[in-house]
């Protein structure tokens, strides 16, 4: 299946369908909500920050094939849900009109 961009404050969030839902790219997510430039460092840190998020972790996010400029690459992704959670553990003004009350958005975000 075919990646695509979804655009978000300028940033570029690589997302694909995949059984029959959207996954996006964790660390695209985390880049366009954080002010460093090291988004794995950051999510190691708030998996940490949040030991409920850290337990769960393996059962949010899971590694999928996504095209890059170079080469399709294992990315860590997560479906609309799971995005949400992580978005909740982001302490980061960016984060907050993103925050959904009921954790529902439509499918199609771009």
């Amino acid at each position: 299946m075919e990646t695509s961009i979804a655009v978000f404050k300028g940033k570029e969030i690589r997302k694909k369908i995949h059984n029959k839902e959207w996954w996006f790219v964790v660390e695209d997510v985390v880049l366009a909500l954080i002010d460093s430039s090291d988004p794995k460092q950051y999510t190691q840190r708030m998996k940490q920050r949040d030991p409920e998020l850290g337990k769960g972790w393996v059962q949010i996010v899971h590694t999928l094939l996504i095209d890059t400029s170079g080469r399709p690459q294992k990315m860590n992704c997560a479906n609309t849900e799971g995005i949400f959670r992580i978005i909740q553990s982001v302490p980061s003004p960016k984060a907050e009109p993103r925050r959904s009350p009921r954790g529902s958005v439509p499918l199609d975000a771009s």
